[in-house]
């Protein structure tokens, strides 16, 4: 290119733009498309109203997002002015379909268009990209708007089915939410199903040499015994019979086994992660993250401190190993580095666009080394994603397994020690529970050994219902029957919440009686749309129209002709469905059912309608819930004298009071989102005196930053403010907190 030439780089986020304006230097003017420009639209008679024609080939009609014909103008009127443009949108399928829309939309020769694209924001990665442009992947474009196409058939076919049923215009079906829900709901039914059995295990106190140790009755002749104990009389004759055994040792295994790091992130680990040991939601991962990618304010400028975060490929790039082999070799040791680096990425079915794992973009900033340009949740995060990466690249460590066992008649007793020999990249990271260190505590026995008994201790179990799905474990459970992708689990478990299917309690996920209710007729009327196998496999589906092994319209064509005509049975005979509670009218007896207004607001209301017109507010519900209440605690001291803190009711909200000295502080609610206008305090929620709830940063009055409506974490792909959660009459929705478009 010469040097007199001018070019304008097209990205889909403002933040990004100090970053790589750093890096490309005077030559280039950076603008953002602020995410999607073009859109199917909302309603179109010719098509449907979907915005496509299933009757030509599914073509779809796109026409500007009406919130965004100004920065269209903008990158018209710019375009025309320079040279080159080069697109440079995010490295994934809705960033590819985003260049394909933004080159549509300029009016300047095609030649002109360049696409680009970078996994980390870093001087070596963009330069490259602007040194290699490609043109724009139509395979991966299509396969976008498959996903698009199909998503809005099924939300606005199958809504309808719902709304005649249950006579709520609120409610929504999706592709990937419902079987979400599916999910929750069919682990609320395994816990209401089970049944606790009672088994006991039976340990022992065992001595040698002054050296007191526990082991455990593993087997009886030979035979297993876990589990097998059914009551505390078989336990007692155990108990009765161990009294009067001799112990003697029978066995000693001494065993060094290597454990090997696990990968590095991607999207869904990343979730699980930051979920169980930062307590982060998976709106709160991705935000950070997308903050730490796009760039931070170091003393050299913006920087890029990670690899793109929505990706389900594990590779690391030959230039991101050998910078972690430097840095492992002079800051660990040469033992702390295998013979060989390690390599995780495999040929995998459904990885969407093979880019690189979550990473450092820069391993050798450490994280102590740039703490004080991150707040409090980009450290933590960051350092999860550093010391998660440069452990998978370190050597295995090595652990000393001792496993005893010692005979007393006909049973045998179990004990064992774990010790960690050399750390290895536990260093750094452990995926596991903490390794126990306990092989001081068992004397040095060999076979034959006679050790005394102290004392036999029999202990009652039961046995426990599967756990609730919480974020993290359902991310788990969508990857593993590999339903939706990196880009949408945020979006499904935020969806599901705000349509009230699901409710959060204490981390868990709690389906609602309308959500059990939704999911059991959809599955009860849509058995393939609600299958875990189909929704997987349609995701198969769009993989290959990805890689050029599918034809989209085909895919949807096939799709559409017998759902369709499901959704056409269905209609047809759809019978009213009442939503019916624990709780009887107290007028007549009936069951109270759930009801909507025509202002979309719930209630409950007597089954006997019309002739018994009785209706209670839906708090009564939640009275009546016979499941123990979560209450929440008050886990802060008092920071004058240290003593128990407490919940109190104010005028103005909840407020906190010591139990000694009564000293008081306000108590903000945390929504867990990260203040957009400082980037270091957190949105928490306020009362004003007027007793109105608002939301605003915690770092005031440093910071005036507020909201009148609860952000979701989640920012609006158009402006790129924050989205919050909207109460209207037609129902609750999500809506931008500037531009004011909603989101489903």
């Amino acid at each position: 290119m010469s040097k007199k030439e001018k070019s304008l780089v097209i990205v889909e986020s403002p933040a990004k733009s100090k970053t790589i304006k750093k890096i490309l230097g005077d030559g280039y003017q950076i603008e953002a498309s602020y995410g999607h420009i073009r859109n199917l639209p909302a309603k179109d008679s010719k098509t449907d109203n979907l915005g496509f024609d299933v009757n030509n080939n599914f073509e779809p009609k796109f026409e500007i997002i009406p919130g965004k014909k100004a920065v269209v103008k903008k990158l018209n009127d710019l375009a025309q002015k320079f040279d080159n443009i080069y697109i440079a949108s995010d490295p994934d399928r809705e960033g590819e379909a985003i260049a394909w829309h933004v080159k549509e939309v300029l009016k300047v020769p095609e030649e002109k268009i360049k696409r680009i694209e970078f996994n980390e924001i870093t001087p070596k990665a963009v330069k490259y990209s602007v040194e290699h442009p490609r043109m724009i992947n139509m395979d991966m474009v299509q396969a976008q708007q498959t996903r698009q196409i199909l998503d809005k058939l099924v939300g606005f076919k199958l809504s309808p089915v719902l709304w005649k049923q249950m006579g709520n215009y609120n409610l929504s079906a999706g592709r990937v939410q419902s079987v979400a829900l599916r999910m929750i709901c069919e682990r609320e039914d395994e816990i209401e199903a089970f049944v606790p059995q009672e088994y006991w295990s039976i340990h022992a106190d065992l001595a040698k040499d002054g050296k007191v140790f526990e082991a455990e009755v593993s087997k009886y002749k030979n035979t297993p015994v876990e589990k097998t104990i059914k009551n505390e009389e078989e336990a007692q004759k155990i108990v009765d019979y161990l009294n009067n055994s001799d112990f003697e040792v029978s066995k000693v295994t001494n065993k060094t086994i290597k454990r090997k790091p696990t990968a590095p992130f991607i999207t869904s680990t990343l979730q699980r992660a930051a979920s169980s040991k930062l307590g982060f939601g998976v709106q709160k991962t991705m935000q950070v993250a997308q903050k730490l990618y796009e760039g931070i304010e170091l003393e050299s400028g913006a920087v890029g401190l990670i690899t793109y975060m929505r990706t389900d490929s594990v590779r690391v790039s030959d230039d991101a190993v050998n910078m972690a082999k430097d840095f492992i070799l002079n800051n660990y040791g040469e033992k702390y580095y295998p013979e060989t680096p390690n390599i995780y990425h495999k040929a995998k079915q459904n990885v969407q666009d093979a880019h690189e794992a979550i990473r450092p973009s820069y391993p050798e900033r450490t994280p102590e080394s740039i703490k004080q340009y991150l707040d409090n949740d980009q450290y933590k995060l960051y350092k999860l994603i550093w010391d998660k990466f440069m452990s998978s690249q370190m050597s295995n460590a090595e652990i000393a397994n001792k496993s005893i066992e010692i005979t007393a008649g006909d049973y045998t007793l179990k004990s064992g020690t774990s010790k960690v020999t050399f750390d290895g990249f536990l260093k750094l990271y452990n995926d596991a529970e903490d390794e126990k260190q306990d092989d001081a505590k068992i004397p040095d026995l060999e076979k034959g050994d006679k050790v005394e008994c102290k004392k036999i201790t029999p202990k009652q179990h039961f046995t426990q219902p599967p756990p609730r799905y919480n974020e993290a474990s359902l991310v788990k459970a969508l990857e593993e029957y590999g339903i939706g992708r990196p880009s949408t689990y945020a979006t499904i478990i935020t969806v599901i919440q705000t349509r009230k299917y699901v409710e959060k309690k204490d981390k868990a996920l709690y389906p609602t009686i309308l959500g059990r209710t939704v999911a059991k007729q959809l599955v009860t009327q849509f058995s393939d749309i609600m299958d875990y196998k189909f929704t997987a496999g349609m995701e198969e589906k769009l993989d290959k129209i990805a890689e050029k092994k599918a034809v989209w319209n085909k895919v949807l064509k096939d799709f559409y002709d017998p759902f369709m005509e499901e959704v056409n049975n269905v209609m047809k005979t759809a019978q009213r469905v009442n939503i019916e509670t624990k709780i009887t009218c107290p007028n007549c007896g009936k069951p109270m059912v759930v009801r909507t207004s025509k202002f979309g607001t719930q209630f409950l209301g007597c089954s006997g309608y019309p002739e018994c017109k009785t209706i209670m507010s839906m708090n009564a519900l939640q009275e009546s819930d016979e499941e123990e209440k979560i209450e929440e605690k008050c886990e802060e001291k008092c920071e004058k004298c240290g003593a128990e803190m407490t919940f109190k009711d104010g005028p103005y909200g909840k407020y906190m009071e010591c139990t000694s000295c009564h000293f008081r502080k306000p108590y903000h609610k945390s929504t867990g989102v990260t203040c957009p206008k400082c980037q270091k305090g957190e949105i928490v929620q306020r009362k004003s005196k007027r007793g109105t709830v608002f939301y605003g940063c915690n770092k005031y009055p440093e910071c005036d930053f507020v909201l009148w409506n609860e952000p979701t974490g989640e920012v609006c792909p158009e402006c790129g403010s924050l989205l919050v959660k909207k109460v209207l009459k037609s129902g609750d929705t999500i809506v931008c907190s500037k531009c004011q478009k909603r989101y489903e």
